[in-house]
């Protein structure tokens, strides 16, 4: 079943309403979620109904997932209780992951509080947690009850976050909306954007393709453009403290060495290539990737989740607007694509 998508800028509203259909309830938040966005909703709960995790890429796994679901044990939690999920993209990942997985699978609802989980982590029922240094390894598909999006919580972040979920708005642009990228074009600074009518756009994107291809067998892997090698990079750098990149930050790269692969295969003109990575870079700048990491990144390209048989398949750019899926690329290509973004201005 289909998750209800709402859009408000009165969060304790809609939870309220929803709280009455439940037995149980429980919030699940990180120590920033906790201080700056729990306030709007926290009168709604018992002190003992929130569970707070630590925050960050790096608990992102199964020990973390014991913390929760020995929570909802301890709480008796039962099949008619519900788990509200008041995070980024780790928190909706791995508190949905606990909920879809506890006796069988509750309820529930993701309350996503960055801009990269608005209008893409919450979306479309992806849920699991990182193992062995990969992203996403373990997991499962499952639609929640419910998303409820509301931009207020954008107030809270920091630039970088912002930035950084602005790569799955550039993303679902140059997959399927061509008048959309036109627009994202006049966009110089993305900390002095309105983000309500593009966030919307972004969902509806992904909400249509998700409900033709839930358990991503087809169409639903063109969401995945720049994510191959930006995956790949992000997972490179994930235990290298000081060096870590955000998820929008890795796609971005992604993205432009994904672009380059399009053009290299023949479907996309080389003067769409220079468009898309001269506005990535004035939107993300350029990250130095090491030439000694070049083939630690290209081996974990094919750990990615849309491989089959052996081969690496990559969601490349029919054209600016439009994108096709299961293209095999070789060790080879990867490294020239990502070696084409090393060299880069």
């Amino acid at each position: 079943m289909a998750s209800e998508i709402l859009f408000t800028q009165n969060t304790a509203e809609v939870v309220q309403k929803f709280l009455s259909q439940y037995s149980q309830a429980l919030v699940i938040v990180d120590e920033n979620t906790q201080i700056h966005c729990l306030p709007l909703i926290g009168s709604l709960f018992s002190p003992d109904a929130v569970i707070c995790i630590p925050s960050g890429e790096e608990n992102k796994h199964l020990g973390t997932c014991e913390v929760l679901w020995s929570a909802m044990t301890d709480k008796a939690l039962d099949r008619k209780a519900v788990v509200f999920n008041l995070g980024g993209g780790v928190i909706g990942d791995m508190g949905g992951f606990a909920a879809a997985t506890y006796k069988r699978g509750i309820d529930f609802i993701q309350i996503p509080t960055t801009l990269l989980s608005q209008v893409d982590a919450s979306v479309g029922g992806k849920l699991g947690v990182d193992f062995k240094g990969f992203k996403n390894h373990i997991g499962v598909f499952q639609e929640p009850k419910a998303v409820i999006i509301d931009t207020t919580f954008l107030k809270t972040l920091p630039k970088s976050e912002i930035r950084s979920g602005y790569a799955e708005i550039i993303k679902h642009s140059l997959i399927a909306d061509a008048a959309q990228w036109k627009e994202l074009l006049n966009i110089t600074d993305v900390n002095e954007h309105d983000w309500v009518h593009l966030t919307q756009h972004s969902v509806a994107l992904k909400d249509r393709i998700t409900k033709v291809d839930p358990t991503e067998k087809g169409l639903r892997k063109i969401l995945n453009f720049g994510h191959t090698i930006g995956h790949a990079i992000e997972t490179f750098y994930l235990n290298q403290p000081g060096k870590r990149l955000l998820h929008g930050e890795a796609i971005a790269i992604g993205m432009i060495c994904e672009a380059y692969l399009s053009e290299m295969k023949g479907f996309l003109s080389s003067s769409d290539l220079v468009s898309i990575e001269k506005y990535i870079l004035s939107i993300f700048g350029k990250v130095q990737i090491d030439s000694s990491a070049l083939s630690d990144i290209v081996e974990l390209t094919h750990q990615d989740k849309k491989n089959e048989h052996g081969k690496v398949l990559y969601s490349l750019l029919q054209s600016i607007g439009q994108a096709n899926f299961n293209i095999p690329i070789t060790k080879e290509e990867t490294l020239s694509a990502i070696q084409y973004y090393v060299q880069l201005n």
